[in-house]
């Protein structure tokens, strides 16, 4: 998934959808922070200005999208709705995706992915949803779904998934992405965090800073933003994701135990091709060890799910 938070500078983009690319499903994306002290004029200075970036940073948490139970008393997975205009974008965005990727046409692949996808729709509660499989010719085990009922399945995919409950995880993972709107909440999230950085901007200038100094907090600002706010709050999305994907194959009759093996396959994937290994808090994405762990923690509701629905 693409996100617009570096700590370089801060980006705002009109949408923020989610992209066909490794990141998408388990590539850990980290970021590279060098942040550069201001040097301003006196001890004084330094105070006006630093007391306001640290301000600034107390109350992310509010403008971060705080989701709710993403499960009822039921079980039933809470659907937040995204936007029209999210779902618009979505539908052109794989529209122009089919006609620039090219699809497979590998009868193993398609037939799989049409078995899956009929169980998953059935316990999938997604309103309006135009859905759509479609296998692309593309070696990166990769997969994605975009507002609307969208989803692509890279066919260097099934290496790793292996079987139909593999595929599952998988789709529910992504899904998921798209039942609790997380491209929604990204959107709003960054709109908050740009305000913020234009807050501080007029602070900054109204006490006579230099445009270097302007030019130094702002990098400070982003680069708090981006460690303290976008990446955690990324994370707790895939781990999210990872948790009603679960609970999706499970009502469709897969076996969630199957997930966890199938991470478990990704992460010896990532291994061997020799995957960064940045700190957690500098990833998109949870550690393999993270998401795996807390798989097999919520393993025992997903199971319960499982013998109701096999």
């Amino acid at each position: 998934m693409r996100h617009y938070y570096s700590c370089q500078k801060l980006k705002m983009k009109q949408a923020d959808l989610p992209t066909p690319t490794p990141a998408s499903i388990h590539e850990e994306n980290s970021i590279t922070c060098k942040i550069h002290k201001p040097t301003l004029k006196s001890p004084r200075m330094k105070k006006q200005f630093l007391i306001p970036l640290i301000a600034l940073s107390l109350p992310f948490s509010s403008c971060t999208p705080v989701s709710p139970p993403d499960t009822d008393a039921q079980g039933n997975v809470k659907i937040v709705q995204p936007s029209s205009s999210l779902v618009s974008q979505g539908i052109k965005e794989f529209s122009l995706i089919k006609k620039k990727k090219k699809i497979s046409h590998n009868s193993a692949y398609i037939a799989q992915t049409k078995r899956v996808a009929t169980r998953l729709k059935r316990v999938i509660k997604l309103p309006g949803a135009q859905w759509e499989f479609i296998v692309f010719d593309d070696p990166t085990p990769n997969a994605f779904a975009l507002p609307g009922g969208k989803v692509g399945i890279h066919s260097g995919l099934f290496q790793i998934t292996q079987n139909d409950a593999g595929l599952a995880a998988v789709l529910g993972h992504e899904i998921s992405h798209v039942t609790r709107n997380h491209a929604g909440a990204r959107h709003k999230e960054a709109i908050g965090l740009a305000i913020g950085g234009l807050i501080l901007d007029q602070i900054s200038r109204s006490r006579g800073a230099s445009d270097a100094e302007r030019a130094r907090l702002g990098a400070g600002y982003g680069a708090i933003a981006t460690v303290g706010v976008a990446l955690p709050h990324s994370r707790r999305a895939e781990l999210e994701a990872d948790r009603i994907g679960t609970l999706y194959m499970a009502k469709a009759g897969y076996d969630p135990r199957e997930a966890i093996k199938m991470w478990q396959r990704f992460a010896a994937y990532s291994a061997k091709k020799g995957s960064a290994r940045a700190p957690e808090f500098l990833r998109t994405h949870p550690l393999d060890t993270t998401r795996i762990n807390a798989l097999k923690a919520y393993l025992p509701t997903a199971m319960r799910e499982y013998q109701r629905h096999r």
